[in-house]
């Protein structure tokens, strides 16, 4: 008995020693400004399917779920997050300049094709986030067009 005691604590005692590790949870301050749907042409329909799954990884208005309070799991989900943000910034559109604007559109579609977008383990904890063959087209049909109008403004601007 004494035993499998022992190694009960010698189990948990990692674990409740890595809490103290805390990743940052941040949801910083949205400038409606710089946001996608201000600097884009975003249909209603666009927009809903954008929302609000994709704002968890791709904007600064996360819902941070209980389990991102738990290391190790909390450490991904940080990272996670981070990461989409960086990419692809729903919050902070505004950052893009016109060429890095239509690569990024480019690439929405290419991952949605690819079936990269949204990632399957997220899927799997949140089966909301899953987007329908519809959603898929919706939001490429709109990335593409989107794309046009950005680098037909660029060559319009352009001396």
């Amino acid at each position: 008995m004494k035993t499998l005691k022992r190694a009960v604590i010698a189990a948990i005692a990692p674990l409740a020693v890595i809490q103290v590790i805390r990743p940052g949870r941040t949801n910083p301050a949205v400038d409606e400004s710089r946001t996608i749907q201000v600097r884009t042409q975003m249909p209603a329909d666009v927009a809903a399917i954008l929302d609000p799954s994709r704002k968890d990884c791709h904007s600064h208005e996360t819902r941070w779920p209980w389990y991102s309070q738990i290391a190790p799991v909390s450490w991904y989900v940080a990272y996670d997050v981070n990461k989409g943000r960086k990419e692809f910034s729903l919050s902070d559109w505004a950052r893009c300049g016109a060429r890095r604007t239509a690569r990024k559109l480019k690439e929405i579609c290419e991952q949605l094709e690819k079936g990269e977008m949204p990632p399957w383990d997220y899927s799997m904890v949140h089966p909301s986030a899953r987007l329908s063959d519809s959603d898929k087209r919706v939001l490429c049909d709109w990335a593409k067009a989107e794309r046009g109008r950005v680098l037909a403004a660029q060559t319009t601007s352009s001396p």
